[in-house]
């Protein structure tokens, strides 16, 4: 699984479909340079036959069943806070020395790294039970070591695949979907 996040227009949507991406991600964080209304989500993601991820930051589960409904998406992506009552789910945890336990009934859980756009140590997701999904600092130099390292699920990328905040590098996303599906 190979996710483009952080899409705000639908040119960049479109490369990352077009790149062999199976999911996109939209922001719903108004404090991130990637925020979208679910509005501005639903209108990006119409027609794109990829997963729709909806990214939350500590937002009640009645507001993320909301979203999730206004923008039409797939999966709830959530950090910190309660788990909504929606069918897929992946739990997302950054990794350091305050990480904590990933034991909820959810689909997958997200490694992040302990800030945006910055890698940690792959080797501490090895040997993890269920569906792991990378992401942190990953781009088109380095996913195929994290997938080596890992042996994840899933991968994620975001700042790493961008020109400016918020605006994807579409020759960025493509080498980093075919690096990681090469390498999968």
């Amino acid at each position: 699984m190979v996710k483009v996040c952080g899409i705000t227009r639908r040119e960049d949507a479109e490369a990352a479909v077009a790149a062999g991406a199976s999911a996109i991600g939209f922001i719903f964080y108004p404090k991130s340079p990637r925020y979208v209304t679910p509005e501005k989500a639903a209108q990006l993601g119409r027609g794109l036959e990829v997963w729709k991820v909806g990214v939350f930051v500590d937002e009640s589960p009645a507001s993320v069943e909301a979203v999730m409904r206004a923008a039409h998406l797939d999966v709830a992506q959530i950090y910190g806070g309660e788990l909504p009552n929606v069918p897929r789910i992946w739990r997302a945890i950054r990794v350091g020395p305050t990480s904590r336990s990933a034991n909820e009934h959810v689909e997958a859980i997200l490694l992040d790294g302990p800030a945006n756009g910055i890698t940690f140590d792959w080797k501490q997701a090895h040997g993890l039970s269920g569906k792991l999904i990378l992401a942190g600092g990953l781009n088109a130099s380095n996913v195929a070591e994290a997938i080596r390292v890992a042996q994840p699920w899933g991968v994620d990328a975001s700042s790493g695949l961008e020109s400016a905040p918020g605006i994807k590098d579409h020759e960025k996303v493509r080498q980093f979907v075919k690096a990681a599906l090469q390498a999968a």
